[in-house]
Formats: structure tokens, sequence, C-alpha cells
């Protein structure tokens, strides 16, 4: 009776093959956008006061004459507003615990400890964007003024809404912020008339534009309260930027000079080790933003995302 000879089975080889790891991939992680292209202002005591003048057609009466020999001057001073906003910043903490053993036995390839700290940083800057959007305190959808508020015509964004908003924010804008499913549906009213978009490249990343400002895509603008809504139909916003100190526009607001600094506004502190073995670490990003003046920020409310069109029929 002659033995029969079986080939190796893939399982028993895997158990002596090399396997090639990668570090933990964060699905939730974005581009954020919105912290790239909006200027930042460093603060040292975590207040920020924006200083304006009190509105009005013109600050001083002067007198536009060749001869003012022959007339009175007249005389003044620029008023101030007494009490003028100050905005402070606000943290967003979080508290990291590894156990030692686990980093000690099981830290290669990667770095346990770094592995977590890297993804609980990357947790804390996205949570910064939606605040730097959403916040009640200090969100830009919060504060814009009702002058800059605008709606849209027919529920889906057209170019005349996006040009509208523009006439809100005309000096200087900066760009347009949007869900992607708000960039989709414009591209598709624009493509509808006849007058697709124009793509433009910044920062590594290609972004259609209107009117030369580009539209930048965000999730942290919700969709009918949702980040990834399930519907296909459903409403949200679009904002129109104009970002930086010397414009009058947006900035955001860090702390600097932190202990611990990590990167941007952003700590990390060691808390030390329990009597169970339990490693720990506060992680803390202190963040705002100020709106300059009232102009440097507009909205376009109840834009429809569902919106589609059967091309062959």
């Amino acid at each position: 009776m002659s033995n029969q000879l079986n080939a190796l089975g893939r399982n028993a080889a895997y158990q002596l093959a090399n396997v090639t790891k990668t570090p933990p991939q964060f699905a939730a992680i974005t581009p954020r956008w919105l912290t790239r292209f909006l200027d930042f202002k460093g603060l040292e005591a975590g207040i920020y006061r924006v200083n304006r003048v009190v509105e009005g057609e013109t600050p001083l009466d002067v007198l536009c004459s060749q001869d003012p020999a022959k007339v009175e001057i007249p005389q003044g001073y620029v008023e101030y507003q007494t009490k003028p906003r100050e905005y402070e910043l606000n943290s967003i903490s979080t508290i990291i615990n590894v156990d030692t053993k686990i980093n000690d036995v099981y830290s290669a390839p990667f770095d346990q400890t770094g592995q977590q700290l890297a993804l609980a940083v990357e947790s804390l800057k996205e949570r910064q964007e939606s605040q730097i959007i959403n916040s009640d305190d200090y969100g830009l959808l919060k504060n814009v003024v009702d002058s800059q508020r605008v709606q849209t015509r027919f529920g889906k964004p057209i170019p005349d809404d996006l040009d509208e908003l523009l006439s809100k924010v005309w000096k200087e804008p900066s760009f347009f912020l949007a869900h992607p499913r708000a960039v989709a549906a414009f591209a598709r009213e624009c493509t509808r008339r006849g007058v697709p978009p124009v793509t433009v490249n910044l920062a590594g990343g290609v972004f259609i534009s209107w009117r030369g400002v580009p539209i930048i895509p965000t999730d942290k603008l919700f969709v009918d309260g949702l980040k990834n809504p399930k519907a296909k139909t459903g409403k949200t916003n679009i904002l129109l930027v104009r970002s930086g100190e010397e414009k009058r526009g947006v900035v955001g607001l860090y702390q600097t000079n932190l202990p611990g600094e990590y990167s941007r506004g952003l700590a990390v502190r060691f808390r030390g080790v329990d009597d169970k073995g339990l490693a720990s670490y506060l992680l803390s990003l202190y963040c705002s933003a100020a709106i300059l003046a009232d102009d440097a920020l507009a909205v376009l409310e109840d834009v429809e995302v569902g919106d589609y069109y059967d091309y062959s029929s």
C-alpha cells in the first residue's frame, strides 16, 4: 500500500511566514482642510479681544475743500465700542491609559504608547475642526450675523446662490466650506447649466471653485445633523469665509508655549504610573476662532443635497 504525500497547506505555511503589518488605521481621519487654510493666531494669555469702532456711515466728518482757510475744519474722533467681544480658548481633552506590561512586551514593530497617543491626537484635531464650525460659543455657524445669512432660491445650490454669498463677503473672500454632498450637488447644478466649475490645486489637493474661490469639502458641516447621512435627501449649509487678521477676517486661536507642547495648541503630559502598572497621559488641545468683522463670514442656509437629474430622458 503506497503512502500518498500531501502538499504543504496554506494554513501550515502561514505559521512560519513573516507578516508585514501596518500602523493602526483610523477611518474617521479627514484631510481637515479648514484648519490648514484658516490663518491662526497664537495667544499668550488665552484671551483675544476684538476691538471695533462704533458703526456708522463715516467715522469722522471731514472737509473736502482746496481752501480750508475759508471753511472751518470739522473736529471729532473715532468712537470705539465700549464692550468689545472677548474670545476665550476652550479646551478639548482626553486621558489615555496604557498598561506598562503591554507596552514592554508588544511594542515591536510599533510602539504601543506612541500609536495610542498618535491616534488620540488625530481624534482631538478632528474634534477641533468640528468645534470651529459648530461650537455654540465661537463656532462659525452660530456667529453669522442675520444680514449675512442667505436662503437658497430653490433648495438646491445653484450658481446664483453662491454669487449671492460672494456679494456678502466681497472683500477678498478666501474659500467656501461645504459638505462633500453639497459640493457634489453644486457641481451637478453647474453641469446642468453648462458651466462646469473650474478646478484649482491648493496644498496638494484638487478642489472645484466658483468665481475663482475654492470650494473646500468638510464633513463637519452636517447634513440633517449627521456627518455621513444614509438618506438620499437632506439639508445642510454652505459657508463663505475671509481668513486672516490683516484682512479683518476669521482667525483660528491657539495657546502658545504650553508645557509638554506636542503641536500647535496641543499638550501631552505624562500623569504617572499607578499601582496596577497603568501609565496615564493627559492630552489637551486649546482652541477657538474669532470673527474680526461681520462681513468676513456668510452662510447659505437650507441647502438641499438630494436633487438628481436623468439626462437620458
